[in-house]
């Protein structure tokens, strides 16, 4: 894109929204790989379409495969982590999207609609540049504290619900009839988002786990560190198995994590 994209309020290595991936995301691919469960769902949503276009596409976990994809990611880091077997992405914000309208017959956003500068512009081009379904994978704010991590980083998650927007409002922008759909997840999820962890509490006291869930990179690093070590003894002591352990044997949790459907 050309100078119009504000890239003086984007970090240095280009993200365009409030987590500078520069930063925290040079480990990303090795914990966000895609959750085939959820890949399914998307694909399900995006229909047949044959052209689809990935806005805010990071690595590339749920673009899907053997179809025509174009991919929109303003950070370096994240460009740089995609696998060599897709198309490499485009360097460019969802608030200025280069396509024409209609370009598209299906358009995805996935866990990015939270971090752009701009959502309903985001969302407005989406629309203007996709002639069929627009699918937003995102999380309900209102569930986000639900989950038993809220417990050892408040913080952490009372961030992350703030930055989630509403998803009515997100069917709102985009218009006409919005369907919101649960979404499941596996107790071996893939995909390191803060819930894939539900059943899997040790995963948390791993830096790079923690480092791929961008929330933690808002909240102080001797406070998560606190927390982090409340878990620990935690798990030393057996306490939170006492009041969690089911989740290790549940096979999938509902949490907060939807589908945002708009077809077009």
């Amino acid at each position: 894109m050309d100078g119009d994209d504000n890239r003086a309020t984007r970090h240095a290595d280009g993200s365009a929204g409030d987590a500078d991936y520069g930063r925290i995301g040079r480990g990303y691919a090795s914990y966000r790989r895609p959750e085939p469960a959820i890949a399914a769902q998307i694909e399900a949503a995006l229909g047949p379409a044959g052209r689809i276009l990935n806005v805010g596409a990071g690595a590339g976990s749920y673009e899907p495969r053997g179809r025509d994809v174009a991919a929109v990611e303003p950070s370096a880091s994240m460009r740089a982590q995609r696998p060599v077997e897709i198309a490499p992405a485009i360097d460019a914000a969802a608030e200025r999207l280069p396509f024409p309208d209609k370009a598209f017959d299906a358009a995805m956003a996935t866990f990015t609609v939270h971090q752009w500068q701009d959502l309903d512009a985001g969302l407005r081009e989406m629309r203007r540049v996709t002639r069929g379904p627009v699918v937003i994978l995102s999380c309900d704010p209102a569930l986000v504290e639900a989950f038993w991590l809220a417990d050892y980083a408040p913080k952490v998650l009372a961030t992350e619900a703030r930055r989630y927007p509403a998803l009515d409002h997100i069917g709102q922008v985009l218009g006409g009839s919005v369907e919101i759909v649960p979404v499941s997840i596996p107790l071996a999820c893939r995909d390191g988002f803060n819930e894939a962890y539900y059943g899997r509490p040790e995963s948390f006291l791993e830096e790079g786990a923690r480092s791929a869930c961008s929330a933690w990179s808002f909240v102080d690093a001797a406070e998560n560190a606190v927390s982090i070590e409340r878990l620990r003894g935690d798990l030393a002591s057996g306490a939170w198995d006492a009041r969690y352990g089911a989740l290790r044997r549940q096979p999938s949790y509902d949490g907060s994590l939807r589908l945002v459907i708009s077809p077009g």
